[in-house]
């Protein structure tokens, strides 16, 4: 990670990001997901700087050293309120159609920022969760269902307090669970849960997760983003997806069968041997398939 964070303000956060290469003529953004930090992107920040791109890493809502501006702003980790953060996270820098490049709840920042405002990427890759997944009616399998054990829990009172009291030991088992033992190193995963330590975090990952399934109610600010995103729009950005063959947590399948979504260039690429966090599992092949990817569209 950087030793110099930047800030720049929305209508509602002061986000924390990092840069790699500013005079770069081209930017990528790196979004990061849950649990996670900008840390995850590490060893792929410096590659694609290397190659000529701007890069920027940003920390989402919830995570340190990004924080709210206002006290009394509700706290939703609803899914669209990612994606207009986003969107207005690349005004306030000002950028001209990045690349964005998105991982876990990332994955999900990028494609609805596509989704809102069409047009704004020049390129768009999902890692590890596919598009069109976001809604509470969506088709679940039962083992789909079983992997998603930590939302229904979120959903009770026992969950909550775990989250709120525990988070650190929380988080741990999902790195532990959706990736083959002894993918990390344990002083890594510390540093990266240093940016749980935040107060808004327990109640954006609870909102995020109850709000997902029904359990919470949406914030009306963004009920007109909820429109736009439900169902989820066609995108005609060039996208890739990128999804580990042994994820253990997002099965193969929610991310097959999507071509429909998408009107412009379209490719799903397995990664043998790899779980649910491609960007630190498989850097290397991670960071070829991005510049390769940019390089093509």
């Amino acid at each position: 990670m950087k030793d110099t964070v930047q800030f720049a303000e929305t209508s509602l956060l002061r986000v924390a990001y990092e840069e790699w290469n500013p005079q770069g003529k081209s930017s990528v953004l790196l979004v990061h997901g849950w649990p996670d930090s900008p840390r995850t992107w590490n060893a792929i920040a410096p590659r694609l700087a290397d190659s000529g791109y701007r890069v920027i890493v940003p920390a989402l809502r919830g995570y340190s050293p990004t924080t709210f501006l206002r006290s009394d702003t509700p706290r939703t980790g609803q899914l669209a309120s990612l994606g207009r953060d986003l969107i207005e996270f690349i005004q306030a820098l000002g950028l001209s159609h990045p690349a964005l490049v998105g991982h876990d709840w990332g994955a999900r920042a990028v494609a609805n920022a596509c989704g809102l405002a069409p047009g704004i990427a020049s390129h768009l890759v999902m890692m590890s969760v596919g598009y069109g997944t976001n809604v509470p009616d969506q088709a679940l399998s039962l083992e789909q269902a079983r992997r998603y054990w930590y939302h229904w829990l979120m959903a009770t009172p026992r969950g909550e307090a775990i989250v709120r009291n525990d988070r650190r030991n929380f988080s741990r088992m999902m790195w532990d669970l959706w990736a083959p033992a002894g993918w990390y190193d344990p002083e890594e995963f510390e540093r990266t849960a240093d940016a749980f330590e935040n107060d808004d975090w327990a109640d954006i990952v609870l909102h995020s997760y109850q709000h997902r399934w029904g359990h919470a109610a949406g914030d009306p600010a963004y009920a007109e983003d909820e429109r736009a995103l439900n169902p989820a729009p066609v995108l005609s950005v060039p996208t890739l997806m990128l999804h580990g063959e042994v994820d253990g947590v997002t099965l193969l399948a929610s991310s097959a069968n999507k071509e429909a979504f998408f009107a412009g260039p379209y490719a799903r690429h397995l990664l043998p041997g790899v779980g649910h966090f491609p960007q630190r599992e498989a850097p290397e092949r991670v960071a070829d398939e991005i510049l390769a990817f940019l390089r093509a569209h």
